[in-house]
């Protein structure tokens, strides 16, 4: 049975989520349907293009992401601190470029004169705007329902295009951040529709390594900030060309079926992490089938569940052994 989303996200815990989307039936999302002949690869630049404006208007940021061909992978962070920082006007501006609002916020944005009694009515309901703003179950169902509707006409059908509601992982910690993004990463690799991490089409590694070289990072991504001594600190606690070149590395690996071998001179991001080389292939090879829940070291699987109330940790034998 499918785990409530108010049950896996613990912002207590970690602001990080690995989100997966699914095609029913497998349907084709993007790619080329064999059977058919159909090619539906223009609906990979619907997801992107969809998935970074969101990103404009939630507080949420995108860590890493992957559009596959019948399927999404998704790292998202949730800024908290940034929603509790927009004033009431921000709040609904931001709310009103995904929806109408209410009759009284319209009014309210429009200059109108309110009595007290309606502008508290109009401060309960940007309260609740805030919460949505960064709820990953929002952001997941506009992203998922406005593809839908499109594939849809597009197909001239109704009904269900996703298999059922998206899947969340927590990601509690450093390692398990960092083995996620580079396994959604390497996504295209794995599925052999792309040859190296720089010709891998609408990922978030591509967009990367795009403005690298131009010295920059993409806006529309949350940021490499090296790394600080803080815990899980607001940004990527990696540095972007360690991150890269680990993915470029690992890629290369997977494309000549040589599982096990990293060259010895490792970058000094697996290092610091100390995932041994087998484990790291290992993990950028088949998160998503080594975990089904939150992911993290013994600790904070322990804090996870506490919060969540959980009677049992989920994954503990998995991350003993593969986050090391």
């Amino acid at each position: 049975m499918a785990v409530a989303r108010n049950r896996q996200v613990s912002l207590v815990d970690t602001p990080y989520y690995h989100c997966i989307s699914r095609c029913v039936r497998r349907a084709f999302l993007c790619g080329e349907d064999p059977v058919t002949g159909k090619n539906y690869e223009h609906r990979r630049g619907w997801v992107e293009d969809e998935l970074l404006a969101l990103a404009k208007v939630f507080a949420i940021d995108i860590c890493a992401y992957a559009v596959m061909s019948n399927h999404v992978h998704i790292v998202l962070f949730v800024n908290q601190q940034n929603a509790d920082s927009w004033p009431l006007d921000e709040v609904l501006s931001r709310w009103h470029e995904l929806f109408k609002g209410t009759l009284l916020t319209q009014q309210y944005l429009r200059g109108d004169l309110l009595s007290k009694p309606l502008m508290e009515m109009v401060e309960q309901t940007a309260a609740q705007y805030r919460q949505r703003l960064m709820d990953i179950s929002w952001f997941m169902r506009i992203l998922n329902e406005h593809i839908a509707r499109k594939a849809n006409q597009e197909d001239d059908c109704t009904g269900r295009f996703w298999e059922g509601r998206f899947k969340s992982q927590a990601l509690l910690d450093e390692k398990a951040l960092a083995a996620c993004m580079a396994y959604v990463d390497l996504n295209p690799i794995r599925a052999g529709i792309a040859t190296s991490p720089e010709s891998s089409k609408y990922t978030s590694i591509q967009r990367r390594i795009t403005f690298a070289l131009k010295g920059k990072q993409p806006k529309t991504l949350q940021a490499f900030v090296g790394n600080p001594r803080q815990q899980m600190p607001q940004g990527l606690p990696f540095v972007l060309t360690d991150y890269i070149e680990l993915v470029e590395l690992t890629g290369r690996c997977i494309r000549e079926d040589k599982t096990g071998y990293i060259r010895e001179k490792l970058p000094s991001l697996l290092a610091r992490l100390q995932i041994s080389k087998k484990n790291w292939l290992k993990l950028t090879l088949d998160f998503s089938r080594c975990f089904h829940g939150a992911v993290g070291d013994c600790d904070a699987l322990s804090n996870y569940c506490e919060n969540k109330h959980l009677k049992r940790r989920p994954n503990l034998s998995q991350c003993q052994q593969l986050l090391a």
